[in-house]
């Protein structure tokens, strides 16, 4: 049974932002976001109930706006990467499905942000600031998961014919899982081969409605941290040709890009998944009495937390930089992307175990803090991206230098 979250030991200092990477309007943004999210209490037994409370207090708290652009309600010019990891952190080190609900929020419409046409901007993005429309990137598929180029999902294109007047429609026909926010999005973001023979190079986006006929959310995808997961059936599903997302035949390189956005972002959520763990070991040392001193007096401890420590912070200086790097507009992002994905996942994990371990048996009753904490680090290290595949991405930028 899931249990409510219990308060954090102490609200997190953002001593820590003092770095040259933000500015004063980064630490406004997580001096104002770290009560916010510390008063927030919703249940989360149902994922799916809760995502949609917590897309709707984002929505109502501001938070949201940091996803899309200033023209389409927005809080700031362009998407910001430093601002999305703040949050993410923030979020992540209060309660994981929250910053599930503001990251699919930010990956679901990120692509129309980056590549839609006007009229789909204007229709969609205000909504998903206001946090009225649920978004979802639904880009993987049972055999087609980090080989893109595998995919089966096809689009077929019925162009018009002459003198008709309407720009032509699409059918989507194939299985999409391991969605997020599947079944409960207003609309997704799909990718689909308008050339079946054309590897990576034929794939293209669409904007679905959740409404539209022959889309369906097959069963909802139970996984070991509750999120609202499911796969999507389409069968005949006719798009009109205005649905198209960017380029056709140009999907692959928007799902980089999009990816390449929020990549540092997953490392941030890992970052705030970390950190709590720290915090919550060290409150449960200072206070745990043994042999008539405190856990925190040993000295078996105090190199524990020291580890740990380093762990954190060395996975928030990639994070922070990768991020810092993006906005600055560097030539290179995607290699340092990757090492902060990778290092800040990986981290997360033996920062999250050693706590765990330094509760002994408290740490694996189901309803404490490390316990959820445990599953929820987890599949960080898979989606967007697994390990492995960062550690490709590094290996092949490193060999060209």
């Amino acid at each position: 049974m899931h249990v409510a979250t219990p308060p954090a030991p102490r609200p997190p200092s953002t001593a820590h932002l003092a770095l040259p990477f933000f500015d004063d309007a980064h630490r406004a943004l997580a001096d104002g976001l770290v009560p916010w999210a510390a008063a927030q209490q919703v249940d989360e037994t149902d994922d799916r109930a809760a995502c949609r409370d917590w897309v709707q207090r984002l929505g109502a708290g501001g938070w949201l706006r940091y996803c899309v652009p200033a023209e389409h309600g927005g809080a700031l010019p362009a998407l910001d990467s430093r601002a999305l990891v703040l949050l993410r952190e923030t979020l992540a080190y209060h309660s994981p499905l929250a910053d599930f609900a503001f990251a699919m929020q930010g990956l679901g419409s990120g692509a129309i942000t980056l590549a839609g046409s006007p009229a789909q901007q204007a229709h969609y993005l205000q909504g998903v600031a206001r946090g009225e429309l649920i978004a979802a990137f639904a880009l993987s598929e049972p055999e087609a998961g980090s080989d893109v180029g595998a995919m089966q999902t096809i689009a077929t294109c019925s162009h018009p014919s002459s003198g008709s007047g309407h720009n032509g429609s699409y059918s989507l026909t194939g299985t999409k899982t391991w969605i997020s926010n599947g079944g409960i999005a207003d609309f997704y973001c799909v990718f689909a081969k308008t050339d079946p023979a054309g590897g990576t190079r034929g794939i293209s986006a669409f904007i679905v409605d959740a409404d539209t006929p022959g889309l369906d959310a097959l069963h909802h995808i139970h996984v070991m941290a509750p999120h609202p997961l499911a796969t999507l059936q389409f069968t005949d599903c006719k798009v009109p040709g205005d649905a198209l997302l960017g380029e056709e035949n140009g999907g692959f390189k928007l799902a980089m890009r999009t990816l390449d956005i929020f990549r540092a972002s997953v490392a941030a959520a890992a970052l705030g998944m970390a950190r709590r763990a720290l915090a919550e070991a060290v409150h449960h040392a200072r206070q745990r009495r043994m042999f008539g001193q405190t856990l925190a007096d040993f000295q078996l401890t105090q190199a524990k937390i020291g580890e740990m420590a380093a762990l954190v912070d060395s996975a928030a200086l990639l994070t922070y930089r990768a991020a810092w790097l993006r906005d600055t507009g560097q030539a290179r992002v995607t290699a340092e992307a990757a090492m902060a994905k990778m290092t800040a996942t990986e981290n997360a994990q033996r920062v999250i175990d050693m706590a765990l371990q330094l509760h002994g048996g408290r740490g694996v009753e189901v309803g404490s803090k490390v316990e959820s904490l445990y599953r929820d680090i987890r599949s960080l290290r898979i989606y967007e991206g697994a390990t492995e595949v960062q550690q490709l991405i590094i290996g092949k930028a490193t060999l060209q230098e």
